[in-house]
């Protein structure tokens, strides 16, 4: 027997599994790496006879992230129709959710300031800018995963 609701069908926000796992994985991926890279970068330095070098991780590092920010733009444009229009539309879980979408505007608009526009001169801006979002991202999609859990229960 159904039963009809005269009511507004409540939408659905939980993203598949698979999906979910995709980007968990690619978040963690990215903050491995970025972590990595700002480990070796000044943490680990050799000092050499012509002053201080670039450790070996470093550039591997920086290749990991950059693979893994490829997926990631992959992954949250994949969200764009069946998590944020429906999430917006249904008004759930905003603060949280504007405040990824802040973040990851962040994200990508310094990590392409790094790779394109950044001089010897600004370079450290743009890093810091990018590593203390980086840095502060994992929190926040946790703490939205988590708001998102207590609405829909």
């Amino acid at each position: 027997m159904h039963h009809l609701s005269n009511g507004p069908r409540p939408v659905g926000l939980r993203i598949e599994r698979w999906h979910r796992f995709c980007i968990y994985g690619v978040a963690a991926w990215l903050a491995g790496s970025g972590v990595l890279w700002l480990v070796a970068h000044y943490f680990m330095r050799p000092v050499t006879e012509f002053g201080e070098g670039i450790h070996p991780l470093e550039p591997w590092s920086m290749k990991l992230h950059g693979a893994g920010a490829m997926a990631a733009l992959f992954f949250v444009g994949s969200l764009l129709n069946i998590h944020l229009r429906r999430a917006i539309k249904a008004g759930s879980n905003l603060a949280s959710g504007w405040s990824m979408i802040a973040f990851l505007a962040a994200l990508t608009l310094s990590g392409y300031g790094l790779y394109y526009l950044a001089t010897e001169q600004n370079r450290p801006l743009w890093s810091a800018v990018h590593w203390i979002v980086g840095l502060l991202f994992p929190a926040l999609l946790i703490l939205h995963i988590v708001l998102g859990r207590r609405r829909s229960l």
